[in-house]
């Protein structure tokens, strides 16, 4: 397991929502964390607000994962501001409106979800896996969603007739490349899981449709990244448990 004294994690659009505190827990845990969001300002300002947890640090670039040279500057950056990296969570997401359907989706639109959901985290993921490998117990969390899965029993794929087409179509590609990736890396100790962390009340009213509270969200997300060496890979895990997908 790693260290958390020696452990460096950098959570994308963490200045919000469930990865500003997944950023909180690491930290409360004794990690070094890296806040980044697409604006470094805002970030520094998370820093600044999280000190009180722990070593809490912005990175500092302005990162749009759909920005290829955004994502270019990150591995230079994350060296020049903690000197390694041991955890990369993929937390950034975009969603769509909930009557979205395949039949009448605007491409474009889905097109963008589908740069910010799976090829964002993918590109970044490729550009940080030399820095990741260079850790004794490297692991990347991509922030899933049941949306993406047949195994969500409210929200999968074929639950929700239909709707939200993109969210759920880039999210079960996001399980996908969780899965690929994880067996190009097996036995490289490099751990790739997928993570739901279940309808969380990170917008006004959730609470009214039983999304539970942001903190319970956050930690499904931590449970994958504190995993011991030889732990899952490839998994798609909601608590800690694995979620058929």
């Amino acid at each position: 397991m790693p260290d958390p004294a020696l452990s460096v994690a950098l959570v994308t659009g963490s200045t919000r929502g469930i990865g500003r505190q997944v950023a909180s827990d690491l930290a409360d845990r004794g990690w070094t964390v890296l806040v980044s969001g697409r604006s470094a300002a805002t970030a520094r300002s998370v820093a600044a607000e999280l000190a009180g947890h722990g070593d809490v640090r912005a990175l500092e670039v302005d990162l749009d994962v759909t920005d290829a040279a955004a994502v270019e500057a990150v591995p230079q950056a994350v060296r020049a501001g903690t000197g390694r990296l041991d955890v990369l969570v993929n937390n950034a997401a975009a969603f769509v409106d909930w009557t979205e359907v395949a039949s009448a989706a605007d491409l474009d639109a889905a097109r963008a979800v589908m740069e910010t959901n799976l090829f964002g985290p993918w590109r970044l993921t490729q550009v940080l896996l030399p820095l990741l490998r260079e850790s004794p117990h490297p692991r990347v969390v991509n922030v899933s969603s049941g949306g993406g899965s047949h195994g969500d029993e409210q929200f999968g794929l074929t639950r929700r007739g239909g709707a939200a087409a993109s969210y759920g179509v880039s999210k079960a590609a996001l399980n996908a490349l969780t899965a690929t990736l994880a067996a190009e890396l097996a036995g490289t100790g490099v751990l790739v899981n997928a993570v739901c962390p279940g309808l969380t009340a990170t917008w006004p009213g959730a609470e009214q449709m039983g999304a539970r509270p942001v903190a319970e969200g956050a930690a499904s997300v931590v449970a994958a990244t504190v995993l011991p060496d030889g732990g899952p890979s490839g998994a798609f895990l909601r608590d800690g448990r694995p979620l058929p997908w």
